[in-house]
């Protein structure tokens, strides 16, 4: 029997209706919502998210501001700029688009968004506080895990959950996130012997990698929750780390 799909779609528009009485409570008051969207490329999949953002900015209402920055920008003129936005007061958040070019540290430009506009949960500071469990601006993809799960009523704290993938913005703050909330987590990645030894066994699975079809039967428990993070661009269209058809008919 096939296993329930959690549809999040419907979960995203009541997000978005939510955000935008409040986004329109801000603009009545004279004070409507800026987002900053800081990017260093003219073409590639970072402008598209850059503009996806853009247009999920306007569409609740909020003002988007694009911000390019060149190529080669010294680190003294990015922290200018980033330090221009962090004093604006008509920009309510901050967005840093990711990867930013090599001979920049992604983590110093990242310390230098303000923690209180750092709307991507992408500063150093928000990052150690959602590990000391504490109030912060947590990743979004993160966030859309907790999201979908508190919005089916699946059970967190206590579960076994394995998240594959440990980078900086999906695996890491998600297993933190899932930990804050009680869950029992593990994380499996490239220096992991045997990963579907540690997936088989989760009650949730939430995958991050970036590698197409890599969760397949083998990895998963028939009774698991599986959350695909994975967007990877091939020949055949969008898809994720888990192989879709094999998998979802087990769950």
């Amino acid at each position: 029997m096939s296993g329930q799909v959690l549809e999040g779609r419907s979960i995203a528009a009541r997000i978005r209706e939510d955000l935008g009485r409040r986004a329109a409570a801000l603009a009545e008051a004279g004070r409507p919502p800026g987002l900053a969207i800081v990017r260093f490329a003219d073409t590639g999949p970072e402008v598209a998210y850059a503009q996806s953002l853009g247009r999920a900015a306007s569409a609740i209402g909020a003002v988007p501001r694009d911000v390019r920055l060149a190529d080669d920008v010294h680190l003294t003129d990015a922290a200018a700029t980033i330090a221009a936005l962090n004093a604006d007061p008509a920009v309510a958040g901050i967005v840093v688009i990711y990867p930013v070019p090599a001979h920049l540290d992604a983590d110093v430009v990242g310390a230098l968004v303000d923690p209180a506009k750092d709307v991507d949960g992408a500063s150093p500071v928000n990052a150690d506080r959602l590990a000391r469990a504490e109030e912060a601006f947590v990743p979004a993809t993160a966030v859309a895990v907790h999201e979908i799960l508190r919005a089916y009523d699946i059970p967190i704290a206590g579960r076994r959950t394995v998240v594959v993938g440990r980078s900086k913005v999906v695996g890491q703050p998600t297993a933190a996130l899932l930990a804050n909330h009680g869950a029992r987590v593990t994380v499996a990645h490239s220096e992991t012997t045997d990963v579907a030894g540690e997936t088989v066994q989760a009650e949730i699975l939430v995958v991050a990698v970036g590698v197409p079809g890599l969760i397949g039967p083998a990895h998963v428990h028939p009774e698991a929750v599986v959350i695909d993070c994975g967007i990877n661009v091939t020949d055949v269209g969008v898809v994720g780390d888990v192989d879709y058809d094999r998998v979802q008919p087990l769950v």
